[in-house]
């Protein structure tokens, strides 16, 4: 077991026996110079020693303070060290948590672009539906899609989730939308999913009862079941730009319906201005501000 003085006085100790000056040692620490005497006499008391003799205005050290000070010099010289590789390693990796559709979808295709410009920050991204406890997970920042952020966090908004029905060209041909109601008579991939009312209320139809059909569990999915021609799906387009771009995808109606949710950037509001953070948050918001124009 061992026998530890007060680090906080050892660490004024330290300072002082390096400087010889109170003052200066106190301006060090941000501590003020009664501060710095005090804890000295503190230590001495607890050790039985004088570290420093004082005579006019002037300290210097003692016998016992000169054999203790390059040692404990040196020790806090080790400590600086083992905590500076541990600054380095966590200021050079940058783990990110985002919903799978928009990992998938929207940020991984971009990506490559903040590693060019940050070379030295490694990226993790974890894509889960899970909303990840910053407490308790080693996550730095995370992309939600929810009503409002949580308390605690510091949040930026990057869009709002707005979804529409989409299909493949192939799908269409074969089933012709003309107006809204027509979706009411073809097959709807995942026809339960709570976005199909939204987006009839939007267009000014009653939602139809439940049907039977596909029920698939994330958007990505129903996307890729959209592109095979398996059935129409309502999807977030921002999700979708590069499909709806090369007509993978078509949305075959402009009309889009609010899900009352909207992505945002967050992290807890302690570290919001963390050096990697701060650089993927101006990143990515150049990123969004682009697509948006």
């Amino acid at each position: 077991m061992r026998r530890l003085p007060p680090l906080a006085a050892v660490r004024v100790f330290e300072a002082a026996a390096r400087h010889l000056n109170f003052t200066t040692a106190a301006d060090e620490l941000g501590m003020t110079q009664a501060a710095v005497s005090y804890q000295v006499r503190a230590l001495e008391e607890r050790l039985g020693v004088p570290l420093f003799l004082r005579a006019k205005g002037r300290v210097t050290l003692s016998d016992a303070g000169r054999r203790a000070a390059p040692l404990v010099s040196s020790a806090f010289d080790a400590l600086d060290g083992a905590f500076a590789a541990l600054r380095t390693e966590e200021a050079g990796v940058l783990t990110i948590s985002s919903s799978t559709t928009f990992a998938s979808n929207w940020l991984a295709p971009r990506l490559g672009g903040f590693q060019l410009a940050q070379p030295d920050i490694a990226v993790r991204l974890h894509s889960s539906n899970t909303i990840v406890d910053f407490a308790r997970d080693e996550v730095d920042a995370g992309i939600r899609s929810v009503r409002a952020p949580g308390p605690g966090l510091n949040a930026e908004p990057l869009f709002t989730a707005d979804v529409t029905p989409m299909a493949s060209p192939g799908f269409l041909s074969r089933h012709p939308m003309r107006v809204p109601a027509d979706l009411l008579t073809v097959p709807r991939l995942s026809p339960d999913d709570d976005w199909w009312p939204l987006w009839f209320a939007a267009v000014g139809l009653a939602p139809d009862p439940q049907r039977a059909g596909l029920r698939l569990d994330s958007q990505v999915i129903e996307g890729a079941a959209a592109i095979a021609g398996q059935g129409i799906a309502i999807l977030s387009p921002q999700m979708w730009t590069r499909e709806l771009a090369d007509g993978r995808l078509v949305a075959p109606f402009a009309e889009l319906a609010s899900t009352g949710a909207g992505f945002w950037l967050v992290c807890p509001e302690g570290r919001r201005n963390v050096a990697k953070i701060k650089a993927f948050r101006a990143w990515l918001l150049a990123e969004v501000a682009a697509v948006v124009a």
